[in-house]
């Protein structure tokens, strides 16, 4: 029913129910609570409640469409009753004072002025509305946290200056310092402000047409004017428009509550089943750990691919890089390992899109979920329940506008660190790719005027990218062991975003394009690729032997290849031949068919245990398998699948 007794009547009827009142009832209430507001102006505001009157007439149930509260919103700011009415006639009020002088159509021109002194007084109303609320008529549940609780407990799992746990709260957000629009330029936004600009990399806050958009101050211009990047659209912003300064950098959700789901750069998820309900939030913007808190550990990560285990081995707890130019495997291979290391580990994955298409995305998201790595269970009241996954999603891809792939991978790597420093868990991070990380720093340097260096790149790439890399790391509590996708501009492995990655890998993954026209997937290249852990005293003699005669067979292969495209087979010595034939058939060992691409090419996909592959590559190098064909080992497991084949092929031809 329509509430009759004014704004007092609106408060009473919601707070009768523990529960989010349904968006009808609200509307109804919202429209008689903004009616009869004039409970707090002066006798001669009759005029305002008929322009009211018909304001709420005309577009109250539009306007609160676009700009009302969501229940997530209401349960995430742990509002009172007072603020939650206070929020919602503040939306409505900004809405329509932003189309006054647009639309004609909104009102004539005799009430517009009489509109626009309605609002002022709506606003004055709100300020003690927003400050009267107690603490026991909460709309949802959950505690009365403020905006940014430090804590100062070094039992707490993470570095004390980075352990912040943020509430927004509609009280705080009367409390935050207030600037004003004074230039937009594409993704840059100048922000002045009264006294002293915020410190760089505070996230600011600005309502764009009843979203809201988060900035981030990245220079001071002086006269108290910040220079931030937006990290998302700006379309719709206006200079004069009202910022919020929220006094720390931006914040994300992390731990479980992360798992299954999949977030934007700010923490918002974008997945369509709500807001990601965690009571943990931490800055995107940490230090890395000290060396007190590092450990050097010399752990092997089996990934079930034969090529990475045997010739370039992942350490637990290192950086790898993928190297390769456009359409040669990487992000399949990354696939591949989620998968592997989810269901054979039981490990958690968290994967960083940064700057990639987003079609890749949402394929990647529905292979987990097919493989089990994403459980998603929908229940009757449409909500999700994501128990027993194993991964979480963090996309910024390559639609959005620089800031947002500028920090999308701080954002994943934030989720990562929590579940290492408080969960004490061993962490996958996959990033795809890095190579967007700097080309989108690349262009919020040259948005803030910053004299490019070598190739038009940053003049700090080496910073920004030591600034994530140097996060990456083991400590005495958990592991994050990074797989980074990094795409080479023109297959030039020079240029200076791959080069400078170089220099932080604890492994390469080179993926090459002649390999990949071979039809061997994944197109690993044995030659380039290279591991700091495939030394003896790590992985053994056995290993190191058999991958270094691995190595020697298929570099004398290449010396020959000239010889044999120019002259023939038939002028190579015998010794030479059998050279040729044996790494022949291992470079065709070396395939194999991924478990993520079974849909696209119909063979089921293997994980292979080391010592299997090590088997069949000693098999093949002393000479055993020297009457097999060589497609018999081409897209197997182990050679006793190989050998298998073998003996298909042969009933076949006979």
């Amino acid at each position: 029913m329509v509430i009759r007794s004014g704004l007092p009547g609106l408060l009473n009827s919601i707070s009768g129910s523990r529960s989010t009142p349904s968006k009808n009832k609200i509307t109804r209430s919202l429209q008689a609570g903004i009616l009869h507001i004039e409970n707090g102006m002066s006798v001669r505001s009759k005029s305002h409640y008929r322009t009211l009157t018909l304001l709420t007439r005309k577009v109250s149930r539009p306007v609160f469409e676009s700009t009302s509260l969501s229940k997530a919103e209401v349960i995430g700011r742990n509002m009172n009753v007072n603020q939650f009415v206070a929020m919602s006639v503040r939306r409505i009020s900004t809405f329509c004072s932003n189309r006054i002088s647009a639309d004609n159509t909104l009102l004539n021109n005799s009430n517009k002025h009489r509109l626009s002194s309605a609002l002022i007084n709506i606003n004055r109303i709100n300020i003690r509305f927003i400050n009267s609320g107690s603490k026991n008529n909460t709309v949802g549940s959950g505690s009365n946290t403020s905006k940014a609780e430090l804590t100062n407990n070094k039992d707490s799992g993470s570095s004390d200056k980075n352990s912040v746990r943020v509430m927004s709260t509609a009280s705080n957000l009367s409390n935050m310092r207030k600037g004003h629009i004074s230039q937009v330029i594409g993704a840059v936004v100048d922000v002045r402000f009264d006294g002293p600009p915020p410190p760089i990399l505070n996230a600011l806050w600005v309502d764009n047409d009843g979203t809201r958009l988060s900035l981030e101050v990245a220079q001071h211009l002086g006269d108290g004017v910040a220079r931030s990047i937006a990290m998302g659209a700006t379309e719709g912003l206006m200079r004069g428009q009202e910022v919020l300064d929220t006094g720390s950098p931006i914040t994300v959700p992390v731990g479980t509550p992360t798992l299954g789901r999949i977030m934007n750069v700010t923490g918002d998820a974008i997945d369509g089943f709500g807001p990601i309900k965690s009571e943990n939030h931490l800055p995107i913007h940490r230090a890395a750990p000290s060396f007190d808190e590092q450990k050097s550990d010399e752990a092997l990560l089996i990934t079930g691919i034969k090529v990475v285990d045997l010739l370039a081995p992942y350490a637990k707890g290192g950086k790898i890089g993928l190297f390769g130019g456009a359409g040669v495997g990487k992000t399949v291979l990354i696939m591949e390992l989620i998968n592997n290391v989810a269901n054979k580990h039981g490990g958690y994955s968290i994967f960083a899109g940064v700057g990639e298409r987003t079609r890749e995305g949402n394929e990647l998201y529905h292979e987990m979920m097919a493989t089990g790595v994403i459980k998603r269970v929908i229940k009757e009241n449409k909500e999700a329940d994501f128990t027993g996954s194993k991964a979480s999603l963090v996309y910024g891809q390559m639609n959005e506008p620089p800031g947002a792939r500028a920090r999308v991978a701080l954002t994943g790597l934030t989720v990562a660190e929590y579940f290492r420093d408080e969960q004490n868990q061993d962490v996958l991070l996959f990033i795809d790719n890095i190579f967007r990380f700097t080309q989108a720093g690349s262009e919020v340097s040259a948005l803030l005027g910053r004299i490019p260096s070598a190739v038009g790149y940053q003049p700090t790439l080496a910073t920004d990218l030591g600034s994530l890399q140097e996060r990456i790391t083991t400590t005495k509590k958990g592991s994050i062991t990074s797989v980074q996708a990094i795409y080479v501009p023109a297959d030039d492995i020079t240029d200076p975003a791959p080069a400078t990655t170089f220099t932080h890998l604890d492994a390469t993954t080179v993926l090459s394009r002649q390999i990949a026209e071979l039809g061997i997937y994944p197109a690993v290249d044995p030659l380039d690729s290279t591991s700091r852990m495939l030394s003896a005293h790590i992985v053994g003699e056995r290993q190191y032997n058999v991958a270094r005669a691995v190595q020697k067979i298929l570099q004398d292969y290449k010396s020959l290849q000239d010889i044999i495209a120019i002259l023939g087979m038939d002028e190579l010595s015998e010794d030479d031949k059998f050279v040729v034939a044996r790494a022949r058939k291992v470079q065709r060992f070396l395939s194999q068919p991924f478990q993520v691409a079974e849909v696209f090419t119909g063979k089921p996909g293997r994980f292979v245990e080391l010592p299997d592959t090590i088997e069949g590559a000693e098999q093949i190098l002393n000479g055993s398998c020297d009457d097999l064909p060589e497609m018999a080992f081409y897209m197997v497991g182990d050679i006793k699948e190989a050998k298998e084949k073998a003996v298909e092929m042969l009933k076949t031809r006979s």
